[in-house]
């Protein structure tokens, strides 16, 4: 796995660089993601470990991957990812969420590996219009929360459901869960990005619980 010192200047140079690409400015960039402009100036400088939460909100206000945003060096035609090179997110509770891999061309597409430990959860910012997740559960029993009705699942059980809107992933049970997700979202022209339905969370620089 790379170095946090690492990954976070990865993170400032691709957000910084992506912007630039675009010709946004901060504010421009702050209103479109729904990210303080102060919490921008932090990542662009390298000196917060944003969560997941803000990246994806960056990401989606940009038109590209998380991946893009946390890749250590340019992608090839071909891109092996190996162990060491997967980033990941950790919760306080012992949980973690891996970014295994992502590209955004021609559409945007991620897969995760996620653990959360008893009582854990997570809650998704709503997505841009369009955007579907599928995930499948290895171990334990997931809880996922969409749109305030829920629906529990064990090993086996796959879903496929609309992320443009609020979701919940818990583990309400006593023994840890795993689950594979692959989230795909329509590509979005450079000078067409806009912010994330239903964003407005509170940004901070910790990882969700």
């Amino acid at each position: 796995m790379a170095d946090p010192a690492t990954i976070t200047a990865a993170i400032a140079a691709n957000v910084r660089g992506q912007r630039a690409h675009r010709g946004l400015t901060l504010d421009e960039l702050a209103a479109r993601s729904n990210v303080s402009r102060g919490m921008l100036i932090q990542i662009e400088q390298g000196r917060t470990n944003p969560s997941v939460n803000t990246l994806t909100r960056i990401a989606d206000a940009l038109g590209v991957t998380l991946a893009r945003l946390v890749e250590v060096a340019d992608t090839p035609v071909v891109r092996v990812v190996h162990e060491s090179e997967v980033v990941t997110f950790r919760h306080p509770g012992g949980g973690s969420a891996r970014l295994l891999v992502g590209t955004d061309a021609p559409a945007i597409l991620e897969l995760w590996d996620w653990r959360l430990e008893p009582g854990e959860h997570h809650d998704g910012d709503a997505h841009p219009a369009g955007t579907r997740e599928m995930l499948t559960v290895l171990e334990g029993r997931l809880t996922l929360t969409v749109y305030g009705r829920s629906h529990v699942m064990g090993p086996g059980d796959a879903v496929v459901f609309s992320a443009d809107r609020p979701h919940r992933y818990a583990n309400e049970h006593g023994e840890p869960l795993r689950f594979v997700m692959v989230v795909t979202e329509p590509p979005v022209p450079p000078d067409g990005a806009a912010p994330p339905d239903g964003a407005g969370v509170a940004e901070d620089a910790r990882e969700p619980s």
